[in-house]
C-alpha cells in the first residue's frame, strides 16, 4: 500500500471511529428501559467475549501475557479499568437521563484537560495559545458556576476520568486492544456476580425478546468497533492529525441532543459551550500551525547537506 493510500484509509478509519462514538447515544437510548448498571454489566461481559476472539484471531496473546506478567503494568491497568468503569457508567446514565449535552461538553473539554495533565504530570511545556485556550475553557465553566449556580459535574467527571485514564495508559507500553482486554477482565468478576445475583428480569436472556437480546449482545461491538477503527487510524496517520477528528464525536452528540432528543440548551449551557468552542478553535489553530511548522522544519533538515 502506498503512503497516499495508507493516509487515505487512515482518514476513513478515523472518521468511522469518531462517528461511531458520536452516534453511540442512539444505541444506549434504545436500552433506556434497562438500568444503567446492567447495561454496563453487559458491556463488560460481551466486550470480554468479543475481545477474546480478536486477541486470538489477531495473534495478540503474547502481548496479553507480557502485560499480565508485569506487576507495574497490571497495577496501572487495574487503576485504569476502575476509571473506565466509572466513565462508562456515568456516560450511560447521562445519555439515558437526558444529559447528552453535558456528556458532549465533557468530551469537548477532554483534550484541554489532556494538555493540562500533560503539563502537570509529564512535564510537557504549554505554548502560550494552549495556556490561553485552557484559561478560556476554565472561564466558561466558572461563569456557569457563579452566574447560573450550576456545576457541570457530569461533563467535568467524564472529561477528568477519561483524561486520567489516558494518562495512565500512556505510562505503560501496551497496545490498545490487549490493554482493553486486560482492563475488562479486571471488571468481569464483578460484572458476572452482579448479573447472577442482583440483575433485574432483563438479565434473564431466555425470557427477553430477541430484539432486546440482540441489543444487549451488541454492547461488545459498540465498545470495540470504534476502538479498532481508532487503532487502525493511529497506525496510518500522525497522532496530531488524528486529534483534528476528535471533535466529530461530541459534535454529533450535541446535534442529537438538541434535534432528536430536544434537550434544553439553556443560557448557562450555551455560554459555557461558547467559551469551550472558542478555546478549542484556538487550540486547534495552534496545533495545526505547530504541525505545519514541524513538517516544514523536517523537510528543510532532510534537504540540508550532512
Amino acid at each position: 500500500m502506498s503512503q497516499t493510500s495508507s493516509v487515505r484509509s487512515g482518514v476513513i478509519f478515523a472518521l468511522c471511529a469518531y462517528t461511531m462514538w458520536g452516534v453511540a447515544p442512539l444505541y444506549f437510548k434504545a436500552l433506556a428501559h434497562v438500568p444503567p448498571i446492567e447495561i454496563l454489566v453487559h458491556r463488560v461481559v460481551w466486550s470480554v467475549v468479543l475481545l477474546s476472539f480478536l486477541i486470538v484471531g489477531l495473534r495478540h496473546i503474547s502481548k496479553v501475557k507480557a502485560a499480565i506478567t508485569n506487576k507495574r503494568v497490571m497495577f496501572t491497568l487495574m487503576a485504569a479499568s476502575a476509571l473506565l468503569a466509572c466513565n462508562w457508567f456515568l456516560y450511560i446514565w447521562a445519555v439515558n437521563n437526558d444529559y447528552i449535552l453535558e456528556a458532549s461538553l465533557g468530551y469537548y473539554i477532554n483534550p484541554l484537560i489532556n494538555v493540562f495533565l500533560g503539563r502537570l504530570f509529564l512535564g510537557e511545556t504549554l505554548r502560550m495559545p494552549q495556556k490561553i485556550a485552557v484559561g478560556i475553557a476554565v472561564t466558561g465553566v466558572l461563569i456557569m458556576i457563579f452566574n447560573f449556580g450550576y456545576l457541570p459535574w457530569i461533563a467535568l467527571t467524564l472529561a477528568v476520568s477519561f483524561s486520567i485514564y489516558g494518562l495512565l495508559r500512556k505510562q505503560v507500553s501496551v497496545d490498545s486492544l490487549p490493554g482493553l482486554f486486560v482492563e475488562t477482565l479486571f471488571l468481569l468478576p464483578a460484572a458476572v456476580i452482579y448479573w447472577v445475583f442482583f440483575a433485574s428480569e432483563v438479565g434473564d436472556l431466555t425470557t427477553n425478546s430477541s430484539s432486546l437480546n440482540i441489543l444487549l449482545l451488541l454492547a461488545g461491538v459498540v465498545t470495540t468497533a470504534p476502538l479498532l477503527c481508532f487503532t487502525a487510524a493511529a497506525r496510518r496517520i500522525r497522532y496530531s492529525t488524528l486529534g483534528f477528528f476528535q471533535y466529530i464525536g461530541p459534535s454529533l452528540m450535541f446535534i442529537l441532543a438538541v434535534t432528536l432528543y430536544d434537550e434544553p440548551l439553556s443560557t448557562g449551557r450555551l455560554v459555557t459551550f461558547g467559551f469551550v468552542w472558542a478555546a478549542l478553535a484556538l487550540f486547534t489553530y495552534d496545533s495545526f500551525k505547530h504541525y505545519r511548522k514541524e513538517k516544514k522544519e523536517k523537510k528543510l533538515a532532510a534537504l540540508r547537506p550532512e
